[in-house]
Formats: structure tokens, C-alpha cells, sequence
């Protein structure tokens, strides 16, 4: 086919892609997007958002059988694990579809296939009716990331499963073991722990949740014991002997070796850049780890080739992956002064039960910094609405510069933390000390209160605690 000539080729129509590729349009871009599977990328279909939909319905399933707590009556109740997919999947396809008609309405041209580089503003497209050949002067690769593999480990989709495998359950659980215990992994282990699995996670380093602030691990860990989870830490998993209906991990910690054996089991051990086939390394591009080299605004190195997301690097959140994708689109386009990402304004979100968040630096890296911190706590079991709603486990933490009052960190479990942490997030974009919190007033009664709660305690003027 004749080569069609684009200002931005986007590779990839995840949260990274379709939102970069929407900015660049919205300023009067040509825009071409490449995609080899699904619009809305894994986010979308296989990752954030169908993930949401099965916890929301474990976390109704888990209210039903609270009822009498409330004053309620709910008999004989279970689940229909077949209906809780098919909602899910629903919810992803509805979403997949909204992207498609962001992209007409947008006057964005979609090719379905998958691309290389075969050279500098060049892009070739592998579709079902052939090759096509697309150039611009502006590339954005936003090719995002797999699950990774460990040797031994590998998925095969009927006993040992990915994410993927676990969002499309060929049976219940019935006792599984989750390897890992990063967001991944939690989530699926608070999913099917709530359904009744018998679960058990397994973490290589010295604590489960190891990127979070290590206080508000150690209460998810308390809660997931209560629930009933196992959780093995400093523990490796060094081989799967597979069985008809069952497979048997062995276990290594401090030396010593142990075998127990699970029906299921969830590899959740981090993620491998999708770099592969695209003709990066012949393009000049440096690949590093199986993820792209980028500077501060996500530029290559190669004149004209961008990268944003889980390509291009931690954190692998979709939040980071579209703030980049808009960074980037204004950059090629002109527009303003784009600021650079600050990964330590990223909030990151757990949504397991109890929900976990954070942004900024945890307590113990606000230390290994430097700095003179005073930390403010405040647990949900001293607020009023936490009572009432039934949900008293939980702790919002605060960390500050002793010297300037600057929000350093701030870390939360509990219920709805994942809404709440952005109060926090706009407080640090918009340069607030401790001042201007303490001076903030926060409707009562909300959980959010506690936010205000911790912020006065970091100050020695916590009023209900």
C-alpha cells in the first residue's frame, strides 16, 4: 500500500497511547495509532479496569455475608463465579468500545496490526490484508508491558496462571497459592481469598506490599491474616512439579526446603517491556531491562521517537502512562511549556480489602533522605462515619519536612483509601505545607476527615484521637 503521512504515529492504544494520541488531535495533529490486540490496551481489557469489576462484586459478596452485622438478613447466599466474569468482561468491552468512538470522534486514524520501525519517521504495519506503510516526523511507542516469566513458573493456563488466566478462571480455586505480592498479586489473593479459595502468597523479600510504607503493610498483613490468607515472606518459590489437578511448589526459606500442594496457582511477578519486533535496537534506541531508555520528557535519544508508560519505565501505572501521553503530544506539538513527570507525585492504589494508597516518600525513605520528618497518624476506629460504614480497620499516615512543612509522603489502608488519596496528590501539586491543610476544612463526618486528623496529629493537635 501507498504510505500515508501522519505529524504523530502512536504504537499502542492503551492508557498511554489512546490519551496521547487524543491530545496530540486536540491540537490540531494528524494522528495515526497502531494497535495489535484491543483498544484500551491490557489497562482496559485484561488489567485495571475488569480487575475493579471483580472486586467490586467479592466486595458485595463479603457485605452479604457481614449482613447480620447490620441488622440484616441475607440466607443461603453465594456466587456465580461464570455471571461475576461475564460482568466483568462487560465492563471491559463497554470500555473498549468508548475508546474506538474517542478515536472517530477525534478524526484518528486507527490501524489494527503490528508495527516495526523500520527506520527514522518510518512505521510498518502488519494487518490482516497485508503491509502498511505509514510515516511521521513524530513517533510515540507506547507498547506497555506482559507479565513476566520466571523459569519453572511458567503459566500454561489450566493450573498455573497469569493475570489473564485469572481474569477468565477455567475453575474456583479451591487452594491457591499467589506468587507475589506486588498490587497483582494482592488483589487476585484478596479476590478469590473472599470467594472462599484457601490462599496463600508467597513474597521473596523480607514483607509483603515491599513498595508501600512498611507501617501500613504491616496492618494489610494483620487484616489478611484475620481474613484468613497465608502469607509466606522471604520465601522463594523455586519449582511447580505439575500433576493432573493439582501442582506442587517448593518452598525455600533460610536454607531449608518444603513442598506443600495447591490446585491453582497465580504468578504475579512483576512485568517484561514489550520491546521486542519493533526494530528499536537497529533504530538506535537504547533498551535496558526489556524497557526504553527515555530522559525527564520521555525522549529517546533518537531524534522524533518518544516513549511513555510501562515501556518506558517504573512506576507501571496507567495514571503515569497518560500523563506522559499528554506531555509528550504538547511537546511534539508546541504547545506551552510541558512539565516533566514527578514520580513521587504519582499515587499508587492497592484495591484489595482493605484498600491501600499512597504518594511521596515512605517514612523510611524520607529518612534515608535526610530529611527531619514529623509523622501524623490517625486510625480509622476513631472516626465517626469509619464506625458507622462498619469499617474500623484501617490508618491514614502523613509525613512531613520538620523544617519547611512540606508534604513529603503520605500513606493510607483502609476503606475507600484509593478515593481519598488525592486530596493528598492536588496538596503536593499545589505546594501546600502543613499550614494550609491544618487550615482546611473537611465535611463531617466523612473518612476524609481523617486526613485532616493525621495532618494535626504530625503537629501534636490531633482533636479526636
Amino acid at each position: 500500500m501507498a504510505g500515508k503521512t501522519y505529524d504523530m504515529i502512536v504504537i499502542g492504544s492503551g492508557p498511554g497511547g489512546y490519551v496521547s494520541a487524543i491530545r496530540g488531535a486536540q491540537l490540531g495533529l494528524s494522528v495515526a495509532i497502531v494497535e495489535r490486540e484491543n483498544l484500551g490496551g491490557i489497562c482496559l481489557n485484561w488489567g485495571c479496569i475488569p480487575t475493579k469489576a471483580m472486586l467490586r462484586s467479592s466486595e458485595v459478596f463479603h457485605l452479604m455475608e457481614r449482613a447480620k452485622e447490620f441488622g440484616l438478613a441475607a440466607e443461603k447466599i453465594s456466587y456465580d463465579l461464570d455471571a461475576v466474569v461475564k460482568r466483568s468482561r462487560g465492563v471491559a468491552k463497554q470500555l473498549n468500545t468508548g475508546v474506538g468512538h474517542l478515536m472517530k470522534k477525534n478524526k484518528i486514524t486507527v490501524v489494527m496490526g503490528e508495527a516495526t520501525i523500520p527506520g527514522k519517521g518510518r512505521v510498518s504495519v502488519k494487518t490482516d490484508k497485508g503491509t502498511e506503510e505509514l510515516s511521521a516526523k513524530n513517533i510515540v511507542i507506547a507498547t506497555g508491558a506482559r507479565a513476566r516469566e520466571l523459569p519453572g513458573l511458567e503459566a500454561d493456563g489450566k493450573r498455573v496462571w497469569t493475570y489473564r488466566h485469572a481474569l477468565v478462571p477455567p475453575h474456583m480455586p479451591k487452594k491457591l497459592l499467589v506468587i507475589g505480592s506486588g498490587a497483582i498479586g494482592i488483589e487476585f489473593a484478596s479476590f478469590y481469598s473472599t470467594l472462599g479459595a484457601d490462599t496463600t502468597v508467597v513474597e521473596v523479600m523480607d514483607r509483603i506490599l515491599p513498595v508501600e510504607d512498611e507501617e501500613i503493610a504491616k496492618i494489610a498483613k494483620k487484616s489478611f491474616d484475620k481474613q484468613g490468607m497465608k502469607i509466606r515472606e522471604k520465601t522463594t518459590v523455586t519449582k511447580l512439579d505439575r500433576a493432573e489437578g493439582k501442582v506442587t511448589a517448593h518452598f525455600e526459606k533460610a536454607g531449608k526446603t518444603e513442598t506443600e500442594e495447591f490446585d491453582t496457582v497465580i504468578c504475579a511477578v512483576g512485568i517484561v517491556g514489550n520491546t521486542e519486533g519493533l526494530g528499536l535496537e537497529a533504530l538506535g534506541v537504547k533498551v535496558e531491562r526489556t524497557h526504553v531508555t527515555t530522559d525527564p520528557y520521555c525522549r529517546t535519544g533518537v531524534d522524533g521517537v518518544y516513549a511513555i508508560g510501562d515501556i518506558a519505565g517504573a512506576p507501571w501505572l496507567a495514571h503515569k502512562a497518560s500523563h506522559e501521553g499528554v506531555m509528550v503530544a504538547e511537546l511534539i506539538a508546541g504547545e506551552g511549556h510541558p512539565h516533566p513527570t514527578d514520580p513521587q507525585s504519582i499515587p499508587g492504589c492497592t484495591y484489595c480489602h482493605p484498600q491501600i494508597a499512597s504518594v511521596g516518600l515512605t517514612e523510611a525513605k524520607a529518612k534515608d533522605a535526610g530529611y527531619e520528618i514529623k509523622v501524623g497518624r490517625y486510625p480509622f476506629i476513631a472516626n465517626g462515619k469509619a464506625i458507622a460504614l462498619g469499617e474500623t480497620e484501617g490508618l491514614v499516615k502523613t509525613v512531613f519536612d520538620a523544617k519547611t512543612g512540606e508534604l513529603l509522603g503520605a500513606h493510607m489502608v483502609g476503606a475507600e483509601v484509593t478515593e481519598m488519596i488525592q486530596g493528598y496528590v492536588v496538596g503536593r501539586k499545589l505546594e501546600t505545607t502543613e499550614a494550609e491543610l491544618q487550615d482546611t476544612v473537611f465535611a463531617h463526618p466523612t473518612l476524609s476527615e481523617m486526613m485532616h486528623e493525621s495532618v494535626l496529629d504530625a503537629y501534636g493537635k490531633a482533636l479526636n484521637f
